[in-house]
């Protein structure tokens, strides 16, 4: 008699595959301001600051967009997932799709006009 395998266990970073997965550890970013960094190889693209407006799984008209007004996440734009928690708690995503990856991160704006983003 075949078992299920036992679900993944993640603490503070990990890899990614299953889009539900990635869905829910992707939740707090909603509706949030994200730093985010597009890299293709080793290469830096894009980069910039937005607002996540949505995260979306199982739409294909939907794609994924990053621009300073509004960025939607479709899960299905990628591979995998890989995320880590920064010194200060914040976690660090990394979206990626064969040699191209966004690194997202959340980037709250301190009094004073503060920004702890690296980006």
């Amino acid at each position: 008699m075949a078992s299920e395998p036992p679900a993944k266990f993640f603490v503070n970073q990990g890899v990614v595959t299953s889009r539900t997965d990635i869905q829910h550890i992707l939740r707090p970013i909603l509706k949030q301001t994200v730093s985010y960094r597009y890299l293709r190889g080793r290469e830096t693209i894009a980069h910039g600051t937005g607002w996540v407006e949505r995260i979306v799984t199982d739409a294909p008209d939907t794609s994924t967009y990053f621009t300073p007004l509004a960025i939607t996440l479709n899960i299905d734009s990628f591979e995998h997932l890989e995320f880590e928690t920064r010194p200060d708690q914040l976690l660090v995503y990394t979206l990626v799709q064969g040699d191209e990856r966004v690194v997202v991160e959340f980037a709250p704006i301190g009094p004073g006009g503060d920004d702890p983003s690296p980006f």
